[in-house]
């Protein structure tokens, strides 16, 4: 689903998908569009982006997202400040690019999405690393800290760097379900909803450093 206030933009982006043989199931011009429509359509992902009239694609994203969890969101927008990035993020966003993107990283970015491979614009990735790391070290109060199953934090490390659910079965010698599965768990415990969330968590824990797990 291509979602963009500029009509012309918008049509020429859903062109290209097309024409690289993804499927555009829908289109809208607003934020407020794009939630109904997301009920409708079902996309796997949803292109988005920020600068939207009715309602703004950050609110938009935890909209959709509050609605369809399973649903994985690509920002694309002429912006590139580190804020509006950092925002997406916080809004559940699977990965960002700037509207410079050519249209072959914006096919190949929409594939590795669907797949729930974090994708950014070079250079945003570290920016978002560096910040969520940041926060990670910064003191914060004494909570609960949920309990994870070794195999879920196998799971999750595996997330947190970028494998898709299909490699993180292969690596695991699992079934693509069990690892559905475990995330699902996790995603339970820790009250989360998406995978963007888990990413994010997985960094502040520092998990992305570990070595991954030897096959079994």
């Amino acid at each position: 689903m291509v979602v963009d206030d500029h009509p012309l933009w918008r049509d020429a982006v859903a062109r290209d998908l097309e024409a690289a043989g993804l499927e555009v199931v829908a289109t809208a011009g607003d934020g407020a569009a794009a939630v109904r429509r997301v009920a409708a359509a079902r996309p796997e992902v949803v292109l988005l982006d920020l600068q939207l009239p009715e309602l703004p694609g950050v609110e938009a994203a935890r909209r959709i997202l509050a609605a369809d969890p399973g649903v994985r969101i690509l920002v694309l927008s002429a912006s590139g400040e580190q804020q509006d990035v950092l925002d997406a993020m916080a809004a559940g966003a699977t990965g960002y690019l700037t509207k410079s993107a050519s249209r072959e990283e914006l096919v190949d970015a929409v594939r590795r999405t669907a797949e729930g491979e974090p994708v950014f614009t070079p250079g945003l990735a570290g920016l978002v690393l560096g910040e969520y790391r940041r926060l990670s070290s910064a003191p914060a109060a004494e909570k609960d800290v949920p309990v994870l199953t070794p195999r879920e934090t196998e799971v999750l490390r595996l997330v947190a760097k970028g494998l898709s659910y299909k490699q993180i079965a292969e690596r695991l010698v699992l079934s693509h379900r069990t690892v559905q599965n475990h995330v699902q768990n996790t995603l339970g415990k820790l009250q989360m909803h998406n995978r963007a969330q888990l990413v994010r968590y997985a960094l502040e824990q520092g998990l992305d450093d570990e070595p991954a797990p030897d096959q079994r």
